[in-house]
Protein backbone atom coordinates (compact mmCIF):
# COMPACT_ATOMS: atom_id res chain seq x y z
CA UNK A 1 0.00 0.00 0.00
CA UNK A 2 1.80 2.78 -1.06
CA UNK A 3 0.61 6.56 -0.54
CA UNK A 4 2.65 9.52 -2.46
CA UNK A 5 1.54 13.05 -0.46
CA UNK A 6 2.61 15.67 -2.68
CA UNK A 7 3.53 19.37 -2.03
CA UNK A 8 3.21 19.16 2.01
CA UNK A 9 5.32 21.74 4.38
CA UNK A 10 7.23 19.44 7.07
CA UNK A 11 6.61 20.62 10.28
CA UNK A 12 8.82 18.30 12.65
CA UNK A 13 11.75 20.32 14.73
CA UNK A 14 13.75 17.02 14.55
CA UNK A 15 13.33 16.42 10.70
CA UNK A 16 15.61 18.01 8.46
CA UNK A 17 12.82 18.87 6.20
CA UNK A 18 11.46 20.85 8.65
CA UNK A 19 9.61 24.23 7.41
CA UNK A 20 10.17 22.57 3.59
CA UNK A 21 8.01 21.89 1.24
CA UNK A 22 8.15 18.56 -0.05
CA UNK A 23 6.51 15.33 -1.14
CA UNK A 24 6.64 12.55 0.64
CA UNK A 25 6.46 8.89 -0.28
CA UNK A 26 4.93 6.16 2.16
CA UNK A 27 5.34 1.98 1.62
CA UNK A 28 4.00 -0.91 3.76
CA UNK A 29 4.03 1.51 6.66
CA UNK A 30 7.54 2.75 6.28
CA UNK A 31 8.61 6.44 5.04
CA UNK A 32 10.19 5.57 2.04
CA UNK A 33 11.31 8.95 0.36
CA UNK A 34 11.37 12.55 0.86
CA UNK A 35 12.64 15.12 -1.81
CA UNK A 36 11.06 16.99 -4.75
CA UNK A 37 9.03 16.55 -7.87
CA UNK A 38 8.53 12.72 -6.56
CA UNK A 39 7.25 10.54 -9.46
CA UNK A 40 4.11 8.91 -9.35
CA UNK A 41 4.54 5.16 -9.21
CA UNK A 42 1.93 2.48 -10.91
CA UNK A 43 -1.19 2.04 -8.40
CA UNK A 44 -0.05 4.70 -6.35
CA UNK A 45 -2.67 6.97 -4.24
CA UNK A 46 -1.36 10.55 -4.57
CA UNK A 47 -2.93 12.97 -1.75
CA UNK A 48 -2.14 16.75 -2.74
CA UNK A 49 -0.58 18.93 0.12
CA UNK A 50 -2.25 22.08 -1.60
CA UNK A 51 -0.80 23.92 1.52
CA UNK A 52 -1.31 21.78 4.11
CA UNK A 53 1.04 20.39 7.33
CA UNK A 54 2.35 17.07 8.02
CA UNK A 55 3.52 17.02 11.17
CA UNK A 56 4.58 13.47 13.51
CA UNK A 57 0.87 12.27 14.68
CA UNK A 58 -0.79 13.87 17.62
CA UNK A 59 -1.24 12.18 20.68
CA UNK A 60 -3.82 13.16 23.54
CA UNK A 61 -2.66 12.66 27.26
CA UNK A 62 -6.46 12.70 28.50
CA UNK A 63 -9.58 11.39 27.37
CA UNK A 64 -12.32 8.83 28.28
CA UNK A 65 -13.71 5.94 26.67
CA UNK A 66 -16.55 4.55 27.64
CA UNK A 67 -15.53 0.46 27.30
CA UNK A 68 -16.19 -1.39 29.15
CA UNK A 69 -19.17 -0.94 30.88
CA UNK A 70 -20.63 2.76 29.41
CA UNK A 71 -20.58 2.18 25.87
CA UNK A 72 -23.52 3.63 25.44
CA UNK A 73 -21.21 6.66 25.67
CA UNK A 74 -18.75 5.70 23.93
CA UNK A 75 -16.87 2.95 23.09
CA UNK A 76 -12.86 2.15 21.58
CA UNK A 77 -14.31 1.93 17.89
CA UNK A 78 -16.22 5.10 17.88
CA UNK A 79 -13.37 6.95 20.54
CA UNK A 80 -11.06 5.79 18.18
CA UNK A 81 -12.54 7.54 15.03
CA UNK A 82 -13.30 10.15 16.67
CA UNK A 83 -9.66 10.48 17.72
CA UNK A 84 -8.79 9.84 13.81
CA UNK A 85 -10.96 12.69 12.91
CA UNK A 86 -8.84 15.33 15.01
CA UNK A 87 -5.68 14.18 14.20
CA UNK A 88 -4.55 11.96 17.12
CA UNK A 89 -2.60 8.91 15.99
CA UNK A 90 -2.79 7.64 19.99
CA UNK A 91 -3.98 8.63 22.82
CA UNK A 92 -3.72 7.92 26.74
CA UNK A 93 -7.54 6.65 28.38
CA UNK A 94 -8.85 7.16 31.59
CA UNK A 95 -9.57 4.49 33.79
CA UNK A 96 -13.24 5.34 35.15
CA UNK A 97 -14.77 2.37 33.34
CA UNK A 98 -17.13 0.02 34.88
CA UNK A 99 -15.19 -2.23 35.88
CA UNK A 100 -12.25 0.60 37.01
CA UNK A 101 -9.34 -0.08 35.42
CA UNK A 102 -7.71 -0.91 38.45
CA UNK A 103 -5.96 -4.31 37.91
CA UNK A 104 -3.73 -6.29 35.00
CA UNK A 105 -6.94 -7.62 33.68
CA UNK A 106 -8.61 -4.42 32.38
CA UNK A 107 -5.54 -3.10 31.09
CA UNK A 108 -4.89 -6.20 28.76
CA UNK A 109 -8.93 -6.12 27.96
CA UNK A 110 -8.18 -3.12 26.63
CA UNK A 111 -5.01 -3.40 24.88
CA UNK A 112 -6.70 -6.47 23.38
CA UNK A 113 -9.72 -4.81 21.97
CA UNK A 114 -7.55 -1.79 20.85
CA UNK A 115 -5.45 -4.42 18.86
CA UNK A 116 -4.78 -3.65 15.18
CA UNK A 117 -6.25 0.19 15.43
CA UNK A 118 -4.79 3.37 13.57
CA UNK A 119 -4.89 5.14 16.85
CA UNK A 120 -2.88 3.39 19.49
CA UNK A 121 -4.77 2.96 22.46
CA UNK A 122 -3.08 3.24 26.14
CA UNK A 123 -4.66 2.73 29.12
CA UNK A 124 -4.17 4.59 32.66
CA UNK A 125 -4.60 2.78 35.17
CA UNK A 126 -6.31 3.54 38.70
CA UNK A 127 -4.18 4.97 41.44
CA UNK A 128 -6.79 3.60 43.78
CA UNK A 129 -8.92 0.51 44.11
CA UNK A 130 -12.41 1.70 42.26
CA UNK A 131 -11.31 5.23 42.25
CA UNK A 132 -11.95 5.34 46.00
CA UNK A 133 -8.95 6.49 47.63
CA UNK A 134 -8.79 4.29 50.33
CA UNK A 135 -6.69 1.60 48.81
CA UNK A 136 -3.69 1.57 46.43
CA UNK A 137 -4.84 0.06 43.12
CA UNK A 138 -2.23 -3.18 41.42
CA UNK A 139 -0.39 -0.17 39.92
CA UNK A 140 2.95 -2.53 39.06
CA UNK A 141 1.11 -5.04 37.76
CA UNK A 142 -0.83 -2.81 35.46
CA UNK A 143 2.41 -0.34 34.90
CA UNK A 144 3.72 -4.56 33.59
CA UNK A 145 0.53 -5.00 31.58
CA UNK A 146 1.02 -2.29 29.62
CA UNK A 147 -0.43 1.10 31.85
CA UNK A 148 1.15 3.75 31.11
CA UNK A 149 0.21 6.25 34.07
CA UNK A 150 -2.03 6.19 36.87
CA UNK A 151 -5.16 8.79 37.57
CA UNK A 152 -7.94 9.00 39.64
CA UNK A 153 -10.15 9.92 36.36
CA UNK A 154 -10.79 13.46 36.87
CA UNK A 155 -11.26 12.87 40.59
CA UNK A 156 -8.65 14.82 43.15
CA UNK A 157 -7.13 12.62 46.16
CA UNK A 158 -8.34 14.56 49.44
CA UNK A 159 -6.14 12.44 51.97
CA UNK A 160 -2.44 14.25 51.70
CA UNK A 161 -0.78 10.68 53.62
CA UNK A 162 -2.39 8.58 51.33
CA UNK A 163 -1.55 10.87 48.33
CA UNK A 164 2.47 10.59 49.74
CA UNK A 165 2.01 6.52 49.99
CA UNK A 166 1.07 6.62 46.12
CA UNK A 167 4.09 8.69 45.17
CA UNK A 168 6.55 6.55 47.60
CA UNK A 169 4.77 3.31 45.44
CA UNK A 170 5.08 4.30 41.92
CA UNK A 171 8.81 5.80 42.63
CA UNK A 172 9.85 2.01 43.13
CA UNK A 173 8.40 1.41 39.33
CA UNK A 174 9.03 4.28 37.63
CA UNK A 175 5.74 4.64 37.41
CA UNK A 176 3.23 8.71 36.89
CA UNK A 177 0.94 10.06 38.86
CA UNK A 178 -1.75 11.84 37.00
CA UNK A 179 -3.40 13.99 39.43
CA UNK A 180 -6.40 16.22 39.52
CA UNK A 181 -5.72 20.39 41.12
CA UNK A 182 -9.05 20.60 43.05
CA UNK A 183 -9.10 21.05 46.84
CA UNK A 184 -12.68 19.31 47.49
CA UNK A 185 -13.13 21.04 50.99
CA UNK A 186 -13.00 24.64 49.36
CA UNK A 187 -14.93 23.15 46.24
CA UNK A 188 -17.82 22.07 48.21
CA UNK A 189 -21.05 22.26 46.33
CA UNK A 190 -20.23 24.62 44.10
CA UNK A 191 -19.93 24.28 40.26
CA UNK A 192 -18.64 26.96 38.61
CA UNK A 193 -15.62 29.43 38.87
CA UNK A 194 -15.72 32.20 41.73
CA UNK A 195 -16.39 35.74 40.31
CA UNK A 196 -18.26 38.51 39.32
CA UNK A 197 -19.44 37.16 36.73
CA UNK A 198 -20.88 33.53 38.33
CA UNK A 199 -22.04 35.80 41.22
CA UNK A 200 -24.54 37.75 39.06
CA UNK A 201 -25.77 34.77 37.54
CA UNK A 202 -27.02 33.09 41.00
CA UNK A 203 -23.95 30.76 41.03
CA UNK A 204 -22.28 29.79 43.79
CA UNK A 205 -18.14 30.08 43.00
CA UNK A 206 -15.01 27.59 43.09
CA UNK A 207 -12.48 29.92 44.38
CA UNK A 208 -8.69 29.96 42.17
CA UNK A 209 -7.64 28.94 45.90
CA UNK A 210 -9.22 25.56 45.88
CA UNK A 211 -7.08 24.11 42.44
CA UNK A 212 -3.49 26.60 43.56
CA UNK A 213 -3.75 24.66 47.15
CA UNK A 214 -4.23 20.93 45.73
CA UNK A 215 -1.27 22.42 43.04
CA UNK A 216 0.94 23.51 46.32
CA UNK A 217 0.25 20.24 48.06
CA UNK A 218 1.04 17.67 45.11
CA UNK A 219 4.27 19.89 44.34
CA UNK A 220 5.74 19.63 48.33
CA UNK A 221 4.85 16.06 48.23
CA UNK A 222 6.61 15.47 45.09
CA UNK A 223 9.58 17.19 45.98
CA UNK A 224 9.66 15.55 49.25
CA UNK A 225 10.08 12.18 47.38
CA UNK A 226 11.52 13.50 44.58
CA UNK A 227 9.52 11.83 42.64
CA UNK A 228 7.63 13.06 38.98
CA UNK A 229 4.22 14.15 39.33
CA UNK A 230 1.59 15.48 36.66
CA UNK A 231 -0.88 18.17 37.46
CA UNK A 232 -3.52 17.28 34.66
CA UNK A 233 -6.09 20.37 33.55
CA UNK A 234 -4.61 23.35 34.80
CA UNK A 235 -6.33 26.20 34.68
CA UNK A 236 -5.64 29.20 36.63
CA UNK A 237 -2.65 31.66 36.17
CA UNK A 238 -1.93 30.91 39.96
CA UNK A 239 -1.32 27.29 38.65
CA UNK A 240 0.55 28.21 36.25
CA UNK A 241 3.39 30.47 38.76
CA UNK A 242 3.52 28.03 41.07
CA UNK A 243 4.14 25.20 38.27
CA UNK A 244 6.94 27.50 36.90
CA UNK A 245 8.64 28.54 40.01
CA UNK A 246 8.88 24.80 41.18
CA UNK A 247 10.40 23.64 37.33
CA UNK A 248 12.90 26.03 38.49
CA UNK A 249 13.45 24.55 42.19
CA UNK A 250 14.29 21.09 40.25
CA UNK A 251 10.66 19.87 41.14
CA UNK A 252 9.61 16.54 38.87
CA UNK A 253 6.49 18.45 37.94
CA UNK A 254 4.92 18.87 34.84
CA UNK A 255 1.62 19.45 33.50
CA UNK A 256 -0.94 19.55 30.45
CA UNK A 257 -4.03 21.95 29.73
CA UNK A 258 -6.94 21.29 27.98
CA UNK A 259 -7.36 23.00 24.76
CA UNK A 260 -11.08 24.77 25.79
CA UNK A 261 -9.59 26.12 28.90
CA UNK A 262 -7.48 28.67 26.31
CA UNK A 263 -10.26 29.84 24.66
CA UNK A 264 -13.64 29.64 26.72
CA UNK A 265 -14.40 31.87 29.24
CA UNK A 266 -17.23 31.85 32.37
CA UNK A 267 -18.79 34.79 30.36
CA UNK A 268 -20.35 31.72 28.06
CA UNK A 269 -22.19 30.61 31.00
CA UNK A 270 -24.51 33.38 31.14
CA UNK A 271 -27.05 31.50 28.97
CA UNK A 272 -26.75 28.15 31.46
CA UNK A 273 -25.56 26.03 28.48
CA UNK A 274 -24.34 23.07 29.97
CA UNK A 275 -22.27 21.97 27.18
CA UNK A 276 -19.91 24.58 28.62
CA UNK A 277 -20.07 22.66 32.06
CA UNK A 278 -16.72 21.61 32.33
CA UNK A 279 -13.90 20.85 35.48
CA UNK A 280 -12.30 22.07 36.21
CA UNK A 281 -14.63 25.27 35.17
CA UNK A 282 -14.14 28.17 32.70
CA UNK A 283 -12.64 30.77 34.00
CA UNK A 284 -11.28 34.63 32.96
CA UNK A 285 -9.69 36.11 29.78
CA UNK A 286 -7.02 36.29 32.32
CA UNK A 287 -6.38 33.01 32.96
CA UNK A 288 -6.54 32.45 29.33
CA UNK A 289 -3.83 34.49 28.64
CA UNK A 290 -1.86 33.01 31.52
CA UNK A 291 -2.45 29.30 29.97
CA UNK A 292 -0.94 30.44 26.97
CA UNK A 293 1.71 31.74 27.95
CA UNK A 294 2.59 28.77 30.25
CA UNK A 295 2.85 26.79 26.84
CA UNK A 296 4.99 29.36 25.17
CA UNK A 297 7.53 29.68 27.72
CA UNK A 298 7.49 26.01 28.43
CA UNK A 299 5.79 25.98 31.90
CA UNK A 300 2.77 23.82 30.56
CA UNK A 301 3.83 20.77 28.92
CA UNK A 302 1.43 19.38 26.66
CA UNK A 303 -2.34 20.25 25.56
CA UNK A 304 -5.25 17.69 25.94
CA UNK A 305 -8.71 16.94 24.91
CA UNK A 306 -10.23 16.13 28.15
CA UNK A 307 -12.80 13.93 26.07
CA UNK A 308 -15.61 13.62 27.80
CA UNK A 309 -18.52 11.58 26.03
CA UNK A 310 -21.96 11.80 27.58
CA UNK A 311 -25.30 10.68 26.31
CA UNK A 312 -28.26 13.50 25.80
CA UNK A 313 -30.26 12.90 29.21
CA UNK A 314 -26.77 13.57 31.06
CA UNK A 315 -26.02 16.60 29.64
CA UNK A 316 -29.91 18.54 27.85
CA UNK A 317 -30.73 19.41 31.88
CA UNK A 318 -30.75 21.64 33.85
CA UNK A 319 -27.08 23.01 34.35
CA UNK A 320 -26.92 22.66 38.40
CA UNK A 321 -27.45 18.19 37.71
CA UNK A 322 -25.93 17.98 34.24
CA UNK A 323 -22.59 16.14 34.13
CA UNK A 324 -19.46 17.58 33.58
CA UNK A 325 -17.79 17.31 29.95
CA UNK A 326 -17.28 17.86 26.30
CA UNK A 327 -16.50 15.57 23.64
CA UNK A 328 -13.25 17.63 22.29
CA UNK A 329 -10.92 15.05 20.48
CA UNK A 330 -12.09 16.39 16.96
CA UNK A 331 -12.13 20.12 18.16
CA UNK A 332 -8.68 20.62 19.26
CA UNK A 333 -7.03 22.01 16.24
CA UNK A 334 -9.64 24.53 15.72
CA UNK A 335 -9.14 25.75 19.45
CA UNK A 336 -5.88 26.14 19.28
CA UNK A 337 -5.83 28.05 15.82
CA UNK A 338 -8.51 30.09 17.58
CA UNK A 339 -6.41 30.78 20.98
CA UNK A 340 -3.43 32.00 18.13
CA UNK A 341 -1.33 29.28 18.70
CA UNK A 342 1.32 28.94 15.85
CA UNK A 343 1.98 25.63 14.22
CA UNK A 344 5.40 24.62 15.68
CA UNK A 345 3.97 25.27 19.07
CA UNK A 346 0.88 23.45 18.30
CA UNK A 347 2.70 20.49 17.28
CA UNK A 348 4.89 20.86 19.88
CA UNK A 349 2.59 20.42 22.85
CA UNK A 350 0.22 17.91 20.74
CA UNK A 351 3.09 15.40 19.31
CA UNK A 352 6.31 15.28 20.99
CA UNK A 353 5.81 16.48 24.15
CA UNK A 354 2.95 14.71 25.68
CA UNK A 355 5.03 10.83 24.38
CA UNK A 356 8.20 12.31 26.18
CA UNK A 357 5.93 12.56 29.60
CA UNK A 358 4.94 8.99 28.91
CA UNK A 359 8.40 7.66 27.74
CA UNK A 360 6.83 6.90 24.70
CA UNK A 361 8.76 6.90 21.02
CA UNK A 362 8.08 9.98 19.29
CA UNK A 363 7.25 9.73 15.68
CA UNK A 364 9.51 11.07 12.88
CA UNK A 365 9.51 12.57 10.30
CA UNK A 366 12.57 11.16 8.06
CA UNK A 367 13.19 8.68 5.71
CA UNK A 368 13.33 5.30 6.74
CA UNK A 369 11.49 6.37 9.76
CA UNK A 370 8.01 4.37 10.99
CA UNK A 371 4.87 6.32 8.97
CA UNK A 372 3.12 8.02 12.35
CA UNK A 373 2.06 11.58 11.21
CA UNK A 374 -1.50 13.96 10.62
CA UNK A 375 -1.81 15.99 7.19
CA UNK A 376 -3.81 19.34 8.66
CA UNK A 377 -4.64 22.20 7.55
CA UNK A 378 -4.82 25.72 9.04
CA UNK A 379 -7.13 27.57 6.84
CA UNK A 380 -9.70 24.74 5.73
CA UNK A 381 -13.30 25.51 7.26
CA UNK A 382 -15.54 22.37 8.16
CA UNK A 383 -18.96 22.20 9.92
CA UNK A 384 -19.13 19.86 13.09
CA UNK A 385 -22.64 18.04 13.17
CA UNK A 386 -23.83 14.88 12.70
CA UNK A 387 -22.48 13.82 9.63
CA UNK A 388 -18.85 14.72 10.45
CA UNK A 389 -19.18 13.89 14.44
CA UNK A 390 -17.45 10.78 14.93
CA UNK A 391 -18.35 10.05 18.80
CA UNK A 392 -21.06 8.55 20.36
CA UNK A 393 -22.42 11.78 22.14
CA UNK A 394 -22.84 15.12 20.63
CA UNK A 395 -22.36 16.89 23.78
CA UNK A 396 -20.26 19.67 22.84
CA UNK A 397 -21.05 23.55 22.27
CA UNK A 398 -18.99 23.49 19.06
CA UNK A 399 -21.94 20.88 17.54
CA UNK A 400 -23.69 22.81 14.40
CA UNK A 401 -20.98 25.14 13.88
CA UNK A 402 -18.30 25.92 11.16
CA UNK A 403 -14.91 25.61 12.51
CA UNK A 404 -11.49 26.41 11.34
CA UNK A 405 -8.41 24.32 10.98
CA UNK A 406 -9.00 21.01 9.52
CA UNK A 407 -7.28 17.19 10.18
CA UNK A 408 -6.96 15.87 6.28
CA UNK A 409 -5.43 12.48 6.80
CA UNK A 410 -3.57 10.38 9.40
CA UNK A 411 -1.41 7.73 9.10
CA UNK A 412 -0.10 5.13 11.66
CA UNK A 413 0.31 1.03 12.06
CA UNK A 414 0.50 1.04 7.88
CA UNK A 415 -3.09 2.67 7.66
CA UNK A 416 -4.38 5.69 6.92
CA UNK A 417 -7.43 7.25 6.46
CA UNK A 418 -8.39 10.84 4.80
CA UNK A 419 -11.16 13.22 5.41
Amino acid sequence: MSLLIKGITIADASSEFNGKTCDVRVDKGTIAEIGANLTTQKSETVFEGNGSILSPGFFDLNCVFGDPGFETKEDIQTGTAAAAAGGFTGVAIMPNTKPVVHSKGEVAYILNRAKGNLVNVHPIGAISQNLEGKELAEMYDMKQAGAVAFAEAGKAIADDGFMSRALQYALGFDGLLFTHPENKALVGKAQVNESATTILLGMKGIPALAEEMQVARDIFLAQYHNAPIHISNISIAGSVALIKKAKKDGVKVTCDVAAHQLVFTEELLNDFDSNYKVKPPLRSKADNKALIAGLKDGTIDAISSQHRPYEIEFKNVEFEIANYGIIALQTVLPLLLRAGLDTALIVEKLAVTARKLLKLEVPQIKQGAVANFTVFNTTKEWTFNSETNQSKSANSPLFNTTLKGKVELVYNNNQYQIF
